[in-house]
């Protein structure tokens, strides 16, 4: 058949191979199954009831949801009458909420839980072109999703011919969703994506996927471009979707499915090394050597070189002793993991290629629906976000900005021309404002436009580079590199404060809490000690001359990231303000001290 809109796919998926497990979730302790019919019904019903309540092609919808199989059924639903999807994340402010459901025009709201409605629905009361508010969870006195539902159930005999009709009327080219992003800076714009954004790149990815996969874990949320993408695709491949329960249950979720494929940004994989890494340490004797000896192995593979006998059989050898126990703790049947949402470091995927574990990192945004480029099974460069999608265009701009043009590029952001136009321009290129490299059909990202920055010397710093760079050290978690028209880099540095932690306890240094920690002369000695070793690697203006350390972990809930784990650096360089007047000597000793204290 042939798959034009986003809800083709499960008519697709239905025909070719329904499953029992097409979408699952762990609700109270168990493991519950939607069959791939189940799903379909379902979003059918939820249609009819929009139909009865009024909506019409054109309309917009919000949700606020965790990843859960519900989230398939109203999407669908929705869809497939030409009403436009606005999903939300749910762990933004007040302000933003009020900002995306006021600017999409959203007449209804579902939300996934109490605690969800309790926050938002005084918000959306307020939003005068909100009718309806509903929720997944049952909560007292609240109406439910599954009313729409019933509503359908009735009005079926009724309906059923018009939803037909109004499928038919959907075209490729019609709005499919508005997807806001999270941004770094200011309030979110929304994205555009018709249904030949979403589909096109949807076929086009597939020649990422391993052939043999047949089961997926999903954690990232599905109100996000790349992982509403990914649940499209692998509905398309028949792959069967398991959502986690949450952040904190990914490795006991995964453990229990034993999946072959996931997706996760990169922060994720650094997480899940430093924790290897630290098991590491703590071995003793024989363990400890053999584990070290083939980590550094390991972080010599190159899957697209043959690196001679002597090589291959000692890596062979580290996977029987050491990297089956990696494969183990993710399940042990994985076939790829997809990194993407920030650059990957490349000793990461080269470290995990080398325990059976491919990573296959790709580039996108959310205005290219997400993916213009990835890399394949079996010719993963580290390094690099792979080869380019066989329909996109991608060239480097004289200034070394990526510019893309393709059948998954948004037409533009929802009511805002004047941003369109600067982000498309007159030959509909659209700028990334990302600079990178292109090497045949092999692109590479070597930094953020808009976040390069010129010292006083007049040497350039691309920050996300140095960043990554450094984020190497188990000792970092996250660090912001500032400098624009100073001197010399410099850095505010977030600790891996559980590292940290045990570091210190084999060190015999004691500390009443974080901020303690930080300000012990040996701790500060062993991070100029880290820093000074990966400045080695780095080109002499963008080596950190001076950094100073916090005592609060960086969090999407308490504002330093995005919900994707970037880095929001107006607010640091707000928060951090009198850390970086020190750093730079516009105050003295004894204002830093103090800034540290309060």
């Amino acid at each position: 058949m042939s798959i034009k809109r986003t809800f083709d796919f499960l008519d697709y998926a239905l025909k070719t191979y329904p499953k029992e497990d097409a979408f699952s979730v762990k609700r109270n302790g168990k493991w519950e199954n939607f069959s791939t019919e189940q799903i379909k019904k379902q979003a059918d019903l939820f249609s009819i009831g929009l139909i009865s309540l009024g909506f019409k092609k054109g309309d917009k919808i919000a949700s606020v949801s965790n990843n859960r199989p519900e989230w398939n059924i109203i999407d669908i639903g929705m869809e497939q009458i030409g009403v436009v999807h606005v999903p939300i994340y749910p762990t933004i402010g007040e302000i933003e909420y009020k900002h995306i459901l006021t600017h999409s025009d959203a007449k209804m709201l579902i939300v996934s839980s109490k605690e969800r409605y309790d926050f938002i629905s005084p918000i959306a009361k307020t939003i005068e072109g909100i009718k309806h508010i509903y929720t997944f969870d049952l909560i007292e006195k609240t109406p439910s999703y599954s009313e729409v539902i019933n509503i359908g159930i009735e009005k079926n005999e009724e309906l059923s011919e018009q939803l037909i009709k109004m499928r038919d009327d959907v075209q490729e080219n019609d709005l499919s969703s508005i997807i806001y992003t999270s941004g770094t800076t200011g309030l979110s714009k929304g994205v555009m994506m018709t249904h030949k954004n979403f589909v096109s790149n949807v076929l086009d990815s597939e020649v990422a996927v391993p052939k043999d996969a047949k089961i997926a874990v999903s954690f990232l949320p599905l109100n996000h471009v790349f992982e509403r993408m990914l649940n499209y695709l692998y509905t398309y491949l028949g792959i069967s979707i398991y959502y986690a329960e949450s952040m904190d249950t990914i490795v006991a979720n995964i453990q229990e499915v034993k999946p072959h494929i996931f997706a996760a940004v990169p922060r994720i994989f650094e997480k899940v090394y430093d924790s290897i890494y630290n098991k590491g340490l703590a071995l003793s004797g024989i363990k400890k050597s053999l584990f070290f000896w083939a980590l550094k192995l390991g972080q010599k593979y190159d899957q697209t070189k043959n690196q001679g006998i002597f090589y291959n059989k000692q890596l062979e050898l580290a996977n029987k002793l050491i990297f089956v126990k990696w494969r183990e703790a993710l399940g042990g049947r994985i076939k790829a993991v997809v990194s993407g949402g920030a650059a990957l470091q490349p000793r990461l995927a080269r470290v995990f290629g080398a325990a059976g574990i491919p990573v296959l990192e790709g580039y996108g945004l959310s205005e290219t629906a997400p993916v213009i480029s990835v890399n394949r099974m079996g010719e993963v460069q580290a390094g690099t976000v792979g080869q380019i999608l066989d329909t996109a265009e991608v060239k480097i701009a004289e200034d070394g900005e990526i510019l893309f043009k393709g059948p998954n590029l948004m037409p533009g952001y929802y009511k805002d021309e004047e941003k369109t136009k600067e982000a498309i321009d007159a030959e509909g290129w659209f700028h990334t404002g990302d600079t990178g490299e292109l090497n045949g059909k092999i692109l590479k990202i070597t930094g953020r436009k808009k976040e390069i920055f010129k010292l006083s010397t007049g040497k350039y710093v691309a920050p996300e580079l140095v960043e990554n760079k450094m984020k190497e050290s188990p000792f970092i978690e996250q660090l912001m590199i500032v400098g624009d028209n100073e001197k010399y880099t410099a850095a505010i540095v977030c600790p891996a404060f559980e590292h940290l932690h045990n570091w210190a306890s084999r060190h015999n240094i004691s500390f009443k809490d974080n901020l303690d920690l930080i300000t012990n002369d040996e701790i500060i000695k062993r991070y100029e000690s880290e820093i000074e070793t990966f400045n080695e690697k780095l080109d002499h203006a963008m080596q950190i001359k001076k950094f100073s350390l916090v005592c609060e972990e960086w969090k999407p809930e308490t504002g330093e990231l995005s919900p994707t784990l970037k880095l929001k650096r107006r607010i640091l360089v707000d928060k951090y303000k009198v850390k970086l007047d020190f750093l730079y000597g516009y105050t003295d000793n004894e204002g830093f001290i103090q800034e540290k204290l309060s």
